[in-house]
C-alpha cells in the first residue's frame, strides 16, 4: 500500500453531474426539470423526450456516474487517500440539495466539487456553480450550515482525460477496412451551444471569437490528432464540429454540425470518418443519440464508413488525473508550491473563476468563483 496522501484542508469529494431519467415515467418530469421557467407545454416536453423512449426511457448518464464513482474510489483506496466521495446531480436523483445536505450531516467542512464537464462555457461551469449557490442557499434557509465548497479546475488537457481519447481515435482508425484507413478523417465532436454564449466563454481576457469554449476544444483536438500522427505515422486531417442543437432557429449556434460535415466530408470524396466526441465525458444520451444513431444513419444513408471512438468515462486514468486534480489544489490551499499537470499551449485552467468568467444573460449567485458570496 502506497504512503497516505494528503488531501487535507478537504475532507470529501462531491461528483456533480447533470443526471437523467431511469424509466419510461421518469422522462417528462426529468424534462420539466431541464427546462423549468420556459414554459414548455409537456406535449411538447414528450416529443423532446422520444430519444430517451427509443432507449427505454432510460438515460445511460447515472450508470456510467456510479461506474465513474466506483473507479474513483477504487483509486483513491489504493493510492491511500482518504477521501469519501459522494454524487448530487443538477436535475434528477441524487439531486444536489439532497447529497450537500447528506455531506453536511456527515460532518463534511470543506468538499471540492468535480464536475462532469471538462470545458468552460456558461452551461458546463457557471450553471453548476449556479446550482451549488443555489443548493447552499436552501441549505441555510433550513438552518444547515453547508460546508465550504471549491471546484477542480478544467481538466480538458490533462493527460489523464486525453490519453483515453487517443487510444480510442486509433483504435477506431484500426476498426476502419483498410482501403479507407489511411486517407480517413478525424471528426471532433462537442455540444454546440449559442455563438453568444461561447464567444463570452471563459475569463474575459478570453472572450470573442469562440472564447474559450472553442479554443479549449481546439487545442485538445490538435493533441489528439498530433499523437494519433506520431503513434500511426499517419497525417489524418481534422476538424472541430458541433452536435446535439437544442435553441430556436433564428439564434446563431456553432457549426458545422456533424450531419452536415459528413454529408460535406463524402462530397469532397473521402473515403471514412471516425467522429471523436472529444465534449463530453461519458456515453450519455447526446452521444449515443446524435453520434451513434442519428450521425450513424446519414453516414449509412450516403455510404461512408464512419466509426465512433469511447470516451472516457470511468477509465482508470482518468479516475487517477482526478487524484492528481484534488492533490494539486489541496497543495495549493495549503501554501505550497505547485505545478500543475496540463499538455496544449493553453496551459492550466484557473482554480477560482474569476469575476466575469462565462456570464449569465441575468446575474445569479454562484459558488466556487471570485464572486461567490459563500467564501
Amino acid at each position: 500500500m502506497p504512503e497516505a496522501l494528503d488531501p487535507t484542508p478537504y475532507d470529501a469529494l462531491l461528483l456533480l453531474s447533470f443526471g437523467g431519467p431511469e424509466g419510461p415515467d421518469d422522462v417528462v418530469p426529468f424534462l420539466e426539470n431541464v427546462t423549468r421557467g420556459r414554459g414548455i407545454p409537456k406535449e411538447r416536453l414528450k416529443e423532446v423526450g422520444q430519444h430517451y423512449f427509443l432507449f427505454g426511457g432510460v438515460s445511460p448518464i447515472n450508470g456510467q456516474n456510479r461506474a465513474l464513482l466506483d473507479a474513483l474510489r477504487k483509486d483513491f483506496a489504493y493510492h491511500g487517500l482518504d477521501l469519501p466521495v459522494y454524487w448530487g446531480n443538477r436535475n434528477w436523483a441524487p439531486y444536489l440539495t439532497d447529497t450537500l445536505r447528506e455531506m453536511a450531516a456527515d460532518g463534511h467542512r470543506r468538499v471540492l466539487v468535480l464536475t462532469t464537464s471538462a470545458y468552460a462555457s456558461y452551461s458546463g461551469c457557471r450553471q453548476y456553480r449556479e446550482n451549488l449557490a443555489d443548493a447552499l442557499a436552501a441549505l441555510r434557509a433550513e438552518g444547515v450550515e453547508p460546508p465550504r465548497i471549491d471546484k477542480l479546475r478544467h481538466y480538458f488537457n490533462h493527460p489523464g482525460f486525453l490519453e483515453p481519447m487517443i487510444e480510442g481515435v486509433i483504435a477506431s482508425l484500426a476498426d476502419l477496412p483498410e482501403d479507407v484507413r489511411d486517407g480517413a478523417h478525424l471528426a471532433f465532436s462537442t455540444h454546440s451551444i449559442p455563438v453568444s454564449a461561447a464567444d463570452t466563454s471563459g475569463p474575459a481576457g478570453a472572450h470573442g471569437d469562440g472564447g474559450a469554449y472553442v479554443a479549449q476544444h481546439l487545442d485538445v483536438a490538435r493533441l489528439i490528432a498530433d499523437a494519433v500522427r506520431e503513434r500511426t505515422g499517419v497525417d489524418h486531417p481534422w476538424q472541430l464540429v458541433y452536435q446535439s442543437r437544442s435553441g430556436a432557429p433564428h439564434i446563431p449556434w456553432l457549426e458545422p454540425d456533424i450531419c452536415d460535415h459528413l454529408q460535406e466530408r463524402h462530397a469532397a470524396g473521402v473515403p471514412a470518418v471516425v467522429m471523436a466526441p472529444i465534449g463530453f465525458v461519458s456515453d450519455h444520451m447526446e452521444v449515443l443519440y446524435d453520434l451513434d444513431t442519428e450521425a450513424t444513419a446519414r453516414a449509412a444513408e450516403l455510404g461512408l464508413p464512419v466509426r465512433r471512438s469511447a470516451t472516457v468515462g470511468d477509465d482508470p486514468r482518468f479516475a487517477a488525473a482526478v487524484r492528481e486534480l484534488i492533490l494539486e489544489r489541496a497543495g495549493t490551499e495549503r501554501g505550497q508550491a505547485v505545478t500543475p499537470c496540463a499538455l496544449g499551449t493553453l496551459g492550466a485552467s484557473h482554480d477560482l473563476c474569476p469575476v466575469g468568467c462565462c456570464p449569465a444573460r441575468a446575474p445569479r449567485p454562484a459558488a466556487a468563483g471570485a464572486d461567490s458570496p459563500y467564501a
